[in-house]
């Protein structure tokens, strides 16, 4: 096969994807067991040919420019492309199968990634998914540590995520409206209710998801956050709320789509409110998504619909 399209070879372009994957030209070199001379080279050729800086250096390692970005997507399609001609014409296995999804702590998220995975087919893969911090998330989707971010936003803090994902130069995907629920222990008298309000919630520890050193309201996975509470505790992640809606009888407020499998302990109640909750994802601009990144979020939107939420978009 001619291993050249547009002067550019697909050495190159494997070497390019995984030196920003990496962020480092040394760590690319050990993986791809060249010499680290050799991989520096063949990224300033590769700049030198596009005639755009697409790296930028520094002590600690390599960061994609903004055509950096833009080039690493059009990269990895290319790849993509010549992979499934070589697997359908020269009969090559797949190759190992790549995806880096972050969230906030939602099951749904999980849920769709677990079947992702299972639907792969892949004898090798190498996915991650990082339940994290609403900053985070826009920062691993910025910097293509991972290639989507699973969010939420509202009338109350839509002007300050997007502002961010503007200058992010990220796109925020709506794919559906949840009506708030209080997620709380199977065991809590509420559990019997049809609904609750907030009025039921006010002895009641309330349980959030803590968002590091940038603890702003915008920034919480939770509606109604600005709303004073006696008791409240911040949590890291979602083994540790739902342990503290069993043991202390605390709650979060959600989207309501909770997985029986994956959380058989925790049930959703309608939270009696005027509020709507918005969930998309978000991605790159420029950067089309991948046959796996679009396979992931084709689950996602199975198990959402699932629940009977009506899909957007």
């Amino acid at each position: 096969m001619v291993q050249k399209a547009n002067g550019l070879t697909l050495q190159q372009l494997r070497y390019f994807i995984t030196v920003a994957t990496e962020g480092s030209i040394s760590a690319a070199a050990d993986l791809l067991y060249v010499t680290q001379p050799s991989m520096s080279a063949s990224m300033k050729e590769l700049e030198a040919r596009v005639g755009r800086t697409l790296l930028a250096r520094s002590a600690r390692g390599v960061t994609l420019t903004v055509e950096g970005a833009e080039f690493l997507g059009y990269a990895r399609q290319v790849l993509e492309q010549v992979e499934l001609l070589e697997h359908r014409y020269l009969g090559r296995p797949p190759s190992r199968r790549l995806l880096g999804i972050s969230t906030q702590h939602y099951s749904f998220s999980v849920d769709a990634f677990v079947r992702m995975v299972q639907a792969s087919g892949a004898e090798e893969y190498e996915f991650s998914l990082r339940e994290t911090r609403t900053e985070e998330i826009i920062e691993d989707v910025r910097t293509l540590r991972s290639e989507i971010g699973i969010l939420y936003r509202n009338d109350f803090n839509a002007k300050v995520i997007d502002k961010l994902l503007r200058e992010s130069r990220l796109v925020f995907h709506p794919l559906f409206l949840a009506d708030p629920h209080i997620f709380i222990s199977r065991s809590n008298p509420l559990a019997s209710r049809r609904r609750a309000t907030l009025a039921d919630l006010e002895d009641l520890p309330r349980l959030t998801f803590d968002q590091g050193a940038n603890n702003s309201f915008y920034f919480a996975e939770e509606i109604l956050s600005t709303l004073s509470s006696k008791r409240e505790i911040r949590v890291s992640d979602r083994a540790t709320i739902f342990n503290l809606m069993i043991g202390l009888g605390g709650y979060t407020i959600s989207t309501g789509i909770i997985s029986d499998e994956l959380d058989p302990s925790i049930v959703a109640i309608p939270l009696d409110i005027d509020e709507r909750i918005e969930i998309g994802w978000i991605d790159h601009a420029a950067i089309p998504l991948t046959e796996q990144a679009r396979r992931y979020l084709e689950e996602v939107r199975t198990v959402v619909a699932e629940f009977g939420v009506h899909l957007l978009g």
